[in-house]
């Protein structure tokens, strides 16, 4: 199907937010996508996800993920259930992550639709899942995997490149040659000091960039993630409480799990059990333990790490968490409270002083975990509001993201600046204050482009 003789580059999400990687690039007859994310938080983002997509799902040729986050893969099934048949190109680690983050993407879905009906809480009489587990699982079979530095024919003037980006296992950055043109894309960028992964490549020359800017506006702390964490589990298990640790179930689990190791070899944290209730997070560790090549665990490490928590695996298990009291540590999914066991958690043991709740990473705007961050003193969970009086602390030295900093240290080893640089995946704030110091620091053309914005890849402004 032809679409036309020249190159656009067409920000379908991610262009005024934090969540919805969504890029559409045409080529001659070739209409590619570059992610494919589910726009997350607000209502107003949530609502995007429930609009025809912007071009027919059939006319798209094929899919480049950056990584299995959901906010860049999530809205692959939707995709796929309504007519996209083409492959879905990523690294093997990220294919292996969908395989258990889709469907469980999925699952809770369906649960959110089945609880608005029973509640009656929906403008609509049958509230539907935006898609089903069922989906989830039939878009897998479109996944075809690649090496890191292996190029990836697209077309006749498109070619494509996965280019390591730390931040989780198998994320990759995207070099897109594009009718003479290098659009290189970010994704999510990893810290250069993150214990967990690998540091992301450095940048090459190119004439296009899509930057995300997650962190464009702020530093992590400078203080030791560990020494922050043991602080926080010393006091209150000094006082008998529950340590509740929302965090993703692909890459934050693992690097809470490997601080709290480190923490318990070193005695720096009292031996109280410690549970990782995301059956998700544990077979994720099976991939981790698989592609070792990506992060710097050792062989002992990893091992020590999954020997020091219970894992649970049953619902009657997690369950039985909310009766058991403290003192102890939970690990479970999901890191902005959006979903999954954790809210249950939140629910027993949200409203004791004596309890902690640590945020470990983004908190969106829109969502449970960006709510406790501004200091509300009650969530809505389930259609009622719980009294949330547990400590509430926020540790941004654990995020897997490259802050302020990280982002123009990477960028500066280009051999020569960008055309442009476009901003995306950042709230505006985040994106605009890195764009300012872009221009400052670096001398470089950057802007933060519109939703649903075209630009030419040979010829941006």
């Amino acid at each position: 199907m032809a679409h036309g003789s020249d190159s656009t580059l067409r920000f379908l999400g991610a262009a005024d937010t934090v969540t919805g990687s969504r890029y559409l690039v045409e080529s001659g007859d070739r209409r590619v996508l570059i992610e494919c994310g589910l726009f997350q938080g607000y209502k107003l983002l949530r609502d995007r996800n429930r609009l025809p997509f912007t071009v027919p799902p059939e006319s798209i040729d094929a899919v480049v993920l950056t990584h299995a986050h959901l906010d860049h893969s999530g809205y692959l099934p939707a995709l796929v259930r309504d007519g996209f048949a083409g492959p879905i190109y990523s690294t093997v680690g990220t294919a292996e992550l969908c395989s258990l983050v889709l469907p469980d993407s999925g699952h809770l879905l369906e649960e959110e639709a089945s609880y608005s009906k029973k509640r009656g809480s929906s403008r609509h009489a049958n509230p539907r899942a935006l898609y089903t587990a069922a989906d989830a699982v039939r878009s897998l079979e479109s996944f075809r995997v690649r090496d890191f530095d292996q190029e990836l024919d697209l077309g006749p003037s498109l070619r494509a490149t996965f280019i390591p980006a730390g931040h989780i296992l198998g994320a990759a950055q995207v070099r897109l040659d594009v009718a003479g043109s290098a659009v290189h894309f970010t994704g999510d960028l990893g810290r250069a000091d993150d214990p967990l992964m690998k540091p992301p490549r450095a940048l090459g020359a190119v004439d296009v960039l899509v930057a995300e800017s997650t962190y464009g506006d702020r530093k992590h702390a400078g203080a030791d993630p560990e020494e922050e964490l043991g602080a926080v589990i010393r006091r209150v298990a000094q006082r008998g409480g529950v340590v509740m640790i929302p965090a993703f179930a692909v890459g934050r689990s693992e690097s809470v799990l490997l601080h709290l190791s480190r923490l318990r070899a070193a005695g720096s944290i009292p031996d109280i059990p410690i549970y990782l209730n995301s059956p998700m997070a544990i077979d994720a560790s099976e991939i981790y333990r698989r592609h070792a090549e990506e992060h710097r665990l050792t062989p002992d490490e990893f091992r020590d790490m999954y020997r020091l928590a219970t894992l649970v695996h049953s619902v009657d298990e997690s369950k039985l968490l909310n009766l058991r009291g403290g003192p102890m540590i939970i690990i479970s999914a999901s890191g902005m409270l959006t979903g999954g066991r954790i809210l249950h958690h939140v629910i027993a043991y949200g409203s004791d002083r004596r309890n902690a709740i640590i945020l470990t990473g983004y908190q969106a705007g829109g969502t449970r975990g960006a709510a406790l961050l501004r200091g509300e003193d009650h969530l809505r969970i389930y259609g009622r509001d719980v009294p949330i009086k547990a400590e509430v602390v926020a540790l941004g030295s654990m995020s897997a993201h490259a802050d302020s900093d990280g982002v123009i240290e990477w960028m500066r080893a280009a051999p020569r600046p960008p055309a442009m640089t476009y901003l995306t995946h950042g709230e505006p704030a985040s994106a605009d204050t890195l764009r300012v110091r872009i221009k400052r620091e670096l001398g470089w053309n950057a802007r933060v482009p519109e939703h649903l914005e075209s630009i030419d890849p040979a010829h941006p402004r």
